[in-house]
């Protein structure tokens, strides 16, 4: 789908992670990476994946369930998992034009660089990530067991 979008002169745009809770850094940097192409990929680690690199006790929400809530946004145009550690095969597959990771990666660190056209670093929205949500969340209702 995407070779014959991009045979059409469709530019891609490609963005990954775990997004195991959606917060207001996901949205924004969805909403900016749809502005260098036509067409926003989102590649979310699987259930595996996601555990092998955040601990046993990540995911919070399924893999089946993350990827419902993305592809439901509007800018978000294809939601696509991998089972891998870093998303570098599934970009080999897809060849996007633009790669659009968080400010917390330095260039040299950015899985797939040397397969995208180019790549953004988008700012880190301050104080919002999922590790602060879970650290807030079990602050607030540690009383409640």
């Amino acid at each position: 789908m995407l070779a014959q979008l991009k045979r059409r002169g469709k530019k891609i745009v490609f963005t990954n992670g775990c997004f195991d809770l959606l917060h207001i850094g996901h949205l924004r940097l969805f909403k900016k990476a749809k502005t260098y192409g036509d067409i926003l990929v989102v590649a979310i680690n699987s259930d595996a994946s996601l555990a092998r690199l955040k601990g046993p006790k990540r995911p919070l929400v399924p893999e089946r369930l993350r990827g419902e809530l993305l592809a439901a946004l509007d800018t978000v145009d294809c939601v696509v998992v991998f089972n891998e550690d870093t998303p570098y095969e599934i970009l080999k597959q897809l060849k996007p034009d633009v790669l659009v990771k968080g400010g917390d990666y330095k260039i040299a660190d950015i899985v797939g660089r040397d397969i995208v056209k180019k790549v953004v670093r988008f700012p880190v929205v301050a104080g919002h990530s999922t590790s602060s949500l879970i650290k807030t969340i079990v602050e607030r209702y540690a009383d409640c067991r």
